[in-house]
């Protein structure tokens, strides 16, 4: 719908009604085309083989379980089984940080201190 300076009359209130429903569908069909596109994949969930699979460097499976005990990897564990967010891996091969030792042992500290302070 144009701007216009024209002022609104009830007989031109069909007309305006009329543009703007068709303006809303428009703005739906947008939306719902920007959703169809939207990277579905996102939140898949990965076990260890496919997690092997899809990382660029096709790491083994033991290695995966090392950055697992390192805890260099985000997964969820599920009981046994170990599961990686294809987003949460996305991010952190986008990142590639590596937390220092200072700030590992800065956050080992400050969990045996909060811990100590709970038990008082």
């Amino acid at each position: 719908m144009q701007h216009t300076e024209e002022k609104l009359t009830f007989d031109r209130l069909p007309e305006v009604i009329g543009t703007l429903v068709n303006e809303v569908k428009e703005l739906k069909t947008i939306i719902t085309e920007g959703q169809k596109n939207a990277n579905p994949e996102a939140d898949l969930w990965f076990n260890v083989d496919q997690l092997c699979a899809y990382h660029p460097d096709k790491p083994a499976r033991a290695t995966v379980y090392d950055w697992v005990c390192l805890r260099r990897v985000p997964y969820h564990k599920d009981g046994k089984r170990l599961r990686f967010l294809k987003s949460e891996i996305d991010q952190w091969l986008k990142t590639g940080y590596h937390s220092t030792e200072d700030e590992i042992r800065d956050t080992a500290i400050d969990y045996i201190n909060n811990q100590r302070e709970n038990r008082r």
